[in-house]
């Protein structure tokens, strides 16, 4: 039974304030996960020692990896990540909008890869929104959109994941819970809710996995271990699914 994880890791550095490439890694490893999919990663930024964090960790767990990077601060990269050890297709990576008149807002964007379990190929989107509610619902909006799910080329299985800032009380939320997709969670009827930040105690749910009706949710789970505390602001999220074929 294939089994995803999504997983805000920090830049890798811990609530502790020490950088620990090696803690996430064994985090991860810990869930057996088919697809990995992780946000705030550094790749040859100074502030966290020139480390190409994506290649690095899938390389420990023996997987492939594609990489999208958010921000460019000259040859320095930070954003987001798909690490599986199954056969996959990069299909798109790209921006998301944000508001123009706002300054200091980070850019954000989404990658998209179709990976092949369970004897189908798995559309697999990883995202991170903004901060602000507003460029939220432009980014959620677009997700939905022509260019992401709502595109011919998203047909058949799809997982949308990653840390969307946003409670499932918010507009955002709604918005990505939209004719096609579901929340994994909420698929399952979990009462109470997983809920993955802050790692430490827990108390709200902003990560999340949307699924469309041609993925079987069977499990949702968070590890509460003192390594998964410990090594980033988050705890991952692993989702355990059948494919219906």
């Amino acid at each position: 039974m294939p089994r995803l994880v999504t997983y805000n890791v920090h830049r890798c550095v811990g609530v502790d304030r020490r950088l620990d490439v090696d803690r996430i890694v064994a985090v991860i490893a810990e869930l057996e996960p088919d697809v990995v999919c992780l946000q705030e990663l550094d790749v040859g930024r100074a502030r966290t020692g020139w480390v190409d964090q994506a290649a690095s960790i899938a390389e420990k767990l023996s997987m492939a990896v594609r990489f999208h990077a958010a921000m460019r601060v000259e040859a320095e990269l930070y954003g987001d990540a798909i690490l599986t050890p199954h056969p996959e297709t990069l299909v798109k990576v790209g921006a998301l909008p944000t508001l123009p008149n706002v300054p200091g807002l980070e850019p954000r964007g989404a990658l998209w890869a179709r990976i092949e379990m369970g004897g189908a190929a798995v559309n697999v989107i990883n995202t991170h929104l903004g901060l602000v509610p507003r460029e939220q619902r432009l980014q959620a909006a677009a997700l939905m959109g022509p260019d992401w799910v709502g595109s011919a080329a998203c047909a058949g299985p799809t997982i949308l994941c990653g840390d969307f800032n946003a409670t499932s009380m918010t507009r955002p939320y709604r918005l990505l819970c939209g004719s096609r997709l579901e929340d994994a969670q909420r698929r399952l009827g979990l009462r109470p809710s997983v809920k993955t930040f802050p790692s430490a105690y827990p108390a709200i749910r902003i990560d999340h996995a949307f699924v469309s009706p041609e993925i079987l949710v069977t499990g949702a789970e968070a590890p509460f271990s003192p390594l998964a505390r410990m090594a980033s602001d988050h705890l991952p999220l692993a989702i355990d699914f059948e494919i219906r074929t």
